[in-house]
């Protein structure tokens, strides 16, 4: 029974690799044309990328509302904001919550940027930035950098929640010195 049980936890560690590893490789490339999208955010505004479209975006995908890692980069996107916009550049989160969970964290940290509700995960999807456990789906913590006209700059996967804002910007200023 021992071995049995093992056996079970190793192939479903194995399934849960495969599954982040496939979603990795579909996500858009640096240079490629960012997928398009058009998703409620909290106040229930349809945001779509045309609407970002002059600007730079950072596009960030985090997995929960509420939740210690995505607080925090929720908070330290929502700290540098005026530096990013200083830049050019908006930010907007995504997330396979709803409207109504995005809405009580925006107003509980004060983000002032939009949160968008992927609750079916397509766009997630289409990002390569989708954990789908079965009954549970995810938003993985990626972020895509995007430039005025709609091509990715720069792809960060599994970004770390507390540099994330930082290193958007510190590439931001990067791409703006060429």
């Amino acid at each position: 029974m021992k071995w049995f049980l093992v056996g079970l936890l190793v192939a479903a560690a194995l399934l849960l690799w495969r599954v982040s590893a496939a979603s990795k490789r579909n996500a858009p490339r640096a240079g490629e044309l960012a997928p398009d999208f058009a998703l409620p955010d909290q106040d229930g505004r349809t945001r779509s990328l045309a609407d970002f479209r002059g600007r730079w975006l950072a596009l960030y995908f985090y997995p929960k509302d509420d939740t210690p890692g995505c607080t925090r980069q929720a908070c330290a996107f929502r700290d540098d904001r005026r530096k990013l916009v200083a830049l050019g550049a908006e930010v907007v989160g995504v997330s396979v919550d709803d409207v109504e969970s995005h809405l009580g964290f925006a107003r509980t940290f004060g983000l002032p940027f939009p949160l968008l509700a992927d609750a079916k995960g397509v766009v997630a999807a289409r990002y390569g930035s989708v954990r789908n456990f079965g009954l549970i789906r995810l938003a993985r913590r990626n972020t895509f950098l995007i430039d005025p006209q709609g091509r990715i700059a720069k792809v960060y996967l599994s970004a770390n929640p507390s540099r994330n804002s930082q290193d958007v910007l510190e590439d931001l200023q990067r791409f703006q010195r060429k």
